[in-house]
């Protein structure tokens, strides 16, 4: 089977890296376009990243010699490839319009950028959580009159360290009212050179701009429902959150207390509903998704970033210290890798979802 054309668009970035990284020797899916600022325009990939690639493994030859074209120049891109991730970083009007821009031309747009994830029409997808949502990718393409291009998000990277476990619980029948959490969140968050070393070492930084309203806002989306072409979110849960940088490379943590109503479950419940839990992505046998989307870890200590945040491809939430709660019911940590899970890893499962599901034939 000949593999589907791919381009990164802002693939000079942390972001972008990861998804170089990430895609090679994809089953399905090869990079064929790579595009960036206009600073980085005309080199070649390797070129272009010199001195600046951050990843564990080289670049990948199949790309070192690609050259970088101007994202902007969505032109170039026709022809090239299927479909983008979009790794952009720009001001979120210009991103927008980017990306709108993509899809006019026929070009499906898989995006980590925060610029569609309220656009009304846009699926803001966790595949294990809301994979029915990307019927409203027909309802976008009328509203605009794109033919095959449309545009898909994932959410922000922190989420997906508490989001699944607690969907879990939802889909097994109990109701979850409101939710206090505190994330720890590692300074690749903030992409690169990120935090200054000063500001974070021997430190912890408790504002991240925007941090906050997203996590305790987005997840009513994901849990939400499709009403008259339209998304409407969960008005059944309040989420108060408290996000920090913290002196950690790779992984985001989560300190997560949950109320129950009117049916608590015991800590015996949580953790079967837990063990117990796959859903689509493991159904289809994705190829990037893991084998079991929740790990639970029964040592005191755990889950910790360093030992744990590359389970299963490090696109697996790990969970920890399940305990009663003196305010609420229940509390457990939550971590996973946000660069991975929670950055272009989530975007390439999106991508092998909305392959598996025939929107990219």
């Amino acid at each position: 089977m000949s593999k589907i054309k791919v381009g990164v668009l802002g693939a000079t970035g942390m972001v972008g890296q990861n998804y170089v990284r990430l895609l090679e020797n994809h089953p399905w899916f090869e990079v064929s376009f790579v595009a960036a600022s206009p600073s980085s325009a005309g080199k070649k990939y390797s070129e272009a990243v010199s001195g600046r690639w951050h990843m564990p493994v080289p670049v990948p030859d199949a790309v070192k010699g690609l050259v970088v074209e101007d994202a902007s120049q969505v032109a170039k891109a026709v022809g090239k490839c299927a479909f983008v991730f979009s790794a952009l970083e720009m001001d979120k009007q210009a991103v927008q319009n980017l990306e709108c821009e993509y899809a006019a031309h026929d070009i499906a747009v898989v995006s980590n950028a925060s610029a569609h994830r309220w656009t009304e029409d846009v699926p803001m997808l966790i595949p294990e959580i809301n994979p029915d949502h990307l019927a409203a990718v027909e309802t976008q393409r009328r509203n605009r009159g794109w033919q095959k291009g449309f545009i898909v998000v994932k959410p922000n990277c922190s989420l997906q360290s508490y989001l699944t476990p607690v969907y879990a619980l939802m889909q097994a029948g109990y109701e979850v009212r409101r939710m206090i959490l505190a994330t720890m969140q590692a300074v690749s968050g903030a992409g690169y050179p990120g935090v200054a070393s000063m500001d974070i070492v021997d430190n912890v930084i408790p504002f991240i701009g925007g941090e906050e309203e997203k996590s305790e806002k987005e997840p009513l989306k994901i849990l939400g429902r499709i009403e008259g072409g339209k998304f409407v979110n969960d008005a059944s849960l309040v989420i108060s959150a408290h996000c920090n940088r913290v002196p950690v490379v790779d992984g985001h943590t989560a300190c997560v207390s949950i109320e129950f109503g009117p049916k608590k479950p015991s800590k015996d419940e949580v953790l079967a509903v837990w063990r117990k839990f796959r859903a689509v992505p493991q159904e289809l046998k994705l190829p990037l998704a893991p084998l079991q989307p929740i790990i639970y870890l029964d040592a005191a200590n755990r889950p910790q970033p360093r030992k744990d945040r590359d389970n299963d491809k490090a696109m697996a939430v790990t969970i920890g210290r399940l305990r009663e709660c003196p305010v609420f019911d229940l509390r457990f940590v939550g971590l996973s890798h946000n660069t991975v899970r929670g950055a272009a890893g989530g975007g390439i499962l999106n991508a092998e979802l909305l392959k598996a599901q025939g929107f990219l034939d």
